[in-house]
């Protein structure tokens, strides 16, 4: 029996020359909109290719398939929103708590306004879910919420700490989820956003309280 292999994400190759870089580019930009305006089963190499304006040879050049390019989407996806977590929780201007209830409501406003594109990457997320890049990106911003959680909720052990980090981390990704997922207003999510950023703080008192 043929053993089944998991589809290739990583690219073909990388581009070296500015014109391979925007022809990337386009081919990126093609793929947002075809899920964004069409949906996750509308697409296709062919399909980025056509909105892209090139020959799907040209794709297939940088892109083996469809789940390479959604694998780009990806990383992009989780590089902007980590660099703008990362931005809110080290802004030493702000009192840690406050850094903390921001970051979640920036955290939920981005699911809301990337909706259709997270629920169609959502689909194809066991292409790419063992990933080392995806194991990476879980773990990329932890040193800075430690910080963080050591500054608004001083003398925790570390048990408590890495809990802490845990819940926040688990709470964000799964409410996120079910933000993106179900259909709600602007409003709607930032009650969704307050009502998660004081629950998770009245339970950071509360640890801090036991230790």
């Amino acid at each position: 029996m043929p053993i089944s292999r998991a589809p290739v994400t990583a690219p073909r190759k990388a581009p070296k020359q500015a014109r391979s870089a925007h022809l990337v580019d386009a081919i990126v930009q093609a793929a947002i909109r075809v899920l964004s305006k069409e949906g996750a089963h509308a697409f296709t190499t062919i399909r980025v290719a056509t909105v892209a304006g090139i020959s799907v040879g040209s794709l297939y050049q940088y892109f083996p398939n469809k789940e390479s390019i959604l694998f780009r989407l990806q990383q992009d996806e989780w590089a902007a929103t980590g660099n703008l977590i990362d931005t809110i929780l080290t802004d030493e201007g702000l009192p840690a708590t406050t850094r903390l209830r921001k970051a979640i409501r920036a955290f939920f406003r981005t699911e809301f306004d990337e909706a259709p594109l997270r629920r169609a990457l959502g689909s194809a997320a066991s292409a790419y879910r063992d990933a080392p890049q995806a194991k990476e990106q879980r773990l990329r911003g932890l040193p800075i919420l430690l910080g963080v959680l050591d500054e608004a909720a001083p003398g925790l052990t570390p048990r408590h700490r890495n809990t802490a980090a845990s819940l926040y981390i688990a709470t964000l990704t799964s409410l996120g989820e079910h933000t993106s997922e179900t259909q709600q207003t602007a409003a709607q999510v930032d009650r969704w956003a307050q009502t998660t950023a004081d629950m998770y703080l009245a339970y950071l008192a509360t640890l801090t309280r036991r230790c």
